[in-house]
């Protein structure tokens, strides 16, 4: 989401853009610190899950377009504290979209996942395929795109919603899987492997989601799904000797072996996402970052950032180790 803000404050310096986050554990305001003294950027603190701040928020700072990317969503971490997750992106969305809802907004993006879908070896999904998620983290995320598709039913409220694949590059922190085997490698440490390694993703560079996200604004009809994805796709233990070759200099099998380190799968780990972006190819967009490119601007942008989070370090265990979230007492 950083890289959306940014662009946006340096494409359109007649807009104000506004960006709320709670700053939770996996905040940096280091990733802001290019448009952080612009005239058209104002930062707020803030938590979607607390409804009168963000009336309050609407009525004061006449908001016109929303894109919404607050959300938990750490998988693994999703089996531990499966309620936290329903509460922050299911009750945090509804807060905001009955919100934005009531102060007529012009335009609702709502940024959701390619984990709604569940996974498939063979099928391709596209944005009719029937949601089944398999985990915490999608399950949430799935029954927040029905809260905001309700608004679009009932009242025409102009909502949209994007699935995206997994999307890598500078200012993510280190517990997603690209910047955690980076960061491992640079301190000399084993990648950490779920299970049998053979589970496949689809990358997406940050810049090429950007653009995906100004063409949803631009021309992104209302009431409509979009799948922004990429047909570049790798397994995780490849992935792991992509980055060894790259960070260790070696394309040895033997030498690669021993940068890897499998652990224990996670309750569920589906073996992949294929999703069919002509929808969104029919708008405009494309991927345009080749692997080669993003990966190695990626690898330079951590030996420098690694530390721009105060508990990154914490990132980098093979499973979550983290405080249970806080969670407002009842009434």
């Amino acid at each position: 989401a950083s890289h959306v803000v940014v662009s946006l404050v340096k494409n359109y310096p007649n807009y104000l853009i506004i960006n709320l986050d709670k700053l939770d554990y996996c905040a940096s305001l280091k990733n802001l610190e290019t448009v952080s003294e612009k005239e058209n950027y104002k930062f707020i603190q803030g938590d979607i899950c607390e409804p009168d701040f963000i009336k309050q928020l609407f009525e004061t700072e006449k908001i016109d377009i929303v894109l919404h990317f607050a959300a938990q969503t750490h998988v693994d971490l999703s089996f531990w504290h499966a309620l936290e997750f329903t509460y922050v992106n299911v009750y945090g969305t509804n807060v905001l979209v009955a919100a934005a809802h009531e102060a007529n907004v012009e335009k609702f993006v709502y940024v959701s996942t390619d984990e709604v879908y569940g996974g498939s070896t063979d099928e391709e999904f596209d944005e009719s395929s029937p949601k089944r998620p398999t985990n915490p983290y999608a399950s949430s995320k799935a029954a927040a795109e029905c809260f905001v598709q309700s608004y679009w039913e009932r009242y025409q409220f102009p909502v949209v919603i994007t699935r995206s694949s997994n999307v890598y590059g500078p200012h993510q922190y280190p517990e997603k899987v690209i910047p955690k085997f980076i960061s491992l490698l640079q301190q000399n440490r084993k990648c950490c492997i779920h299970g049998s390694g053979l589970q496949r993703r689809n990358f997406l560079y940050a810049t090429d989601v950007v653009e995906a996200f100004l063409t949803v604004l631009k021309e992104g009809k209302p009431g409509e799904i979009y799948n922004i994805g990429t047909n570049f796709e790798m397994s995780i233990a490849q992935l792991a000797k992509e980055l060894i070759h790259l960070i260790k200099k070696t394309s040895s099998e033997s030498e690669m072996e021993h940068w890897m380190d499998y652990v224990k799968d996670r309750p569920t780990n589906d073996l992949r996402y294929p999703m069919n972006s002509e929808k969104m190819h029919n708008l405009g967009w494309r991927p345009k970052v080749p692997w080669k490119e993003g990966i190695k601007k990626t690898i330079e942008w951590y030996k420098e950032n690694f530390h721009n989070w105060k508990n990154s370090e914490k990132a980098l265990e093979p499973f979550p180790v983290t405080e249970p979230f806080a969670q407002p007492s009842g009434p």
